[in-house]
């Protein structure tokens, strides 16, 4: 059945029939009537889709697809400030300088070079130290399209020292230079950033130094190795503080420099002055121990027919010096016990 217009055609105008208009007006509210019952004959039939299912043009639903609840308990992330200039959390101040540097794609110098176009660029930031300043790498990388596949491409940032950190490597080497060179503690690093308007935790500059630590671990050994292999070296113990023994005390421990004879020094530590310590770092030495007179060397020495014990001179006639003690910056020559 076919919708009629629902507008009345006869207006009652003056001198027009009432009687028929009224008719006329009847006839039409009963045709109404009966279109309206079709209608809801059609909504009611079992086998007639939803309404809505009629007049949307999305699909109809599909079964749920049975899913089962999981609990677990995770690391509250951490809330950016409003000042956040990356999602990584490189944070400085406007003050701060930026250095730009340009990276480009091979594919731009090669003879394919017309078939690209830069569109945009990726900007990939880290921290780095200037010598008595900090300054932020900004790299900004090409993003370019091949115009015949319309492939996107992108040129890769730089790889860093430590996966996902923001150190570039200049920031790693000057806080290792500070801290053991320079004797400056992390804590008076971080006031130092502070300054220059850079937001750095202090817990990271610790890891930073720890992490960058072991990547010279592997030197530090082979150094060691080496100076074992000499057919002098020379080994003494000065104590430092480190640690704590109890609220206001430090713990006594002792750094146990050994010195090669091709000028390489290593510094070992240990917690206790005992002649353990000496047999550990010494282990696989033979040829000539240079030390003072403590007692720890005589009986390391007198244990191993492999090792002659020589006791150094401090007086006029040294003229090299023991690392680490004032008036004794390098180690003397040898001279033969008695």
């Amino acid at each position: 059945m076919q919708l009629s217009d629902c507008t009345a055609k006869n207006t009652f105008s003056p001198g027009g029939d009432p009687t028929a208009v009224i008719q006329a007006l009847r006839a039409e509210i009963a045709s109404l009537k009966q279109q309206l019952d079709w209608f809801k004959r059609i909504l009611e039939h079992p086998n007639q889709l939803d309404l809505s299912t009629l007049l949307s043009d999305a699909p109809p639903a599909a079964d749920p697809t049975p899913t089962e609840e999981i609990s677990y308990r995770r690391r509250k992330p951490k809330q950016r400030n409003a000042d956040d200039v990356t999602d990584a959390g490189l944070r400085f101040g406007p003050d701060v300088p930026v250095e730009v540097i340009e990276l480009s794609a091979p594919e731009f110098h090669g003879p394919d070079a017309d078939r690209y176009e830069v569109i945009d660029y990726q900007i990939t930031r880290r921290l780095a130290q200037r010598p008595g300043s900090y300054v932020v790498l900004e790299y900004r990388r090409p993003v370019w399209r091949h115009k015949a596949s319309s492939s996107l491409r992108e040129v890769p940032a730089p790889a860093a020292v430590f996966a996902g950190s923001l150190a570039d490597v200049s920031l790693l080497a000057g806080i290792l230079v500070d801290k053991f060179c320079y004797h400056l503690p992390l804590y008076r690093q971080h006031q130092r950033l502070q300054d220059a308007g850079i937001t750095l935790s202090r817990s990271t500059l610790t890891n930073y130094t720890q992490r960058a630590i072991e990547l010279l671990r592997p030197i530090y050994d082979a150094q060691w190795r080496h100076i074992l292999q000499s057919r002098v070296l020379a080994m003494d113990e000065t104590p430092i503080k480190a640690g704590r023994k109890k609220p206001g005390q430090l713990q006594a421990t002792w750094y146990w420099p050994i010195y090669g004879e091709d000028d390489e020094l290593c510094f070992t530590w240990s917690t206790s002055r005992g002649s353990a310590h000496v047999e550990q770092q010494l282990a696989g030495f033979a040829g000539v121990l240079l030390s003072d007179g403590y007692a720890a060397y005589d009986r390391y020495a007198k244990a191993r027919p492999q090792v002659s014990q020589a006791q150094c001179r401090v007086d006029g006639d040294v003229t090299g010096p023991i690392p680490h003690r004032s008036g004794r910056a390098g180690f003397p020559h040898p001279v033969p016990r008695a």
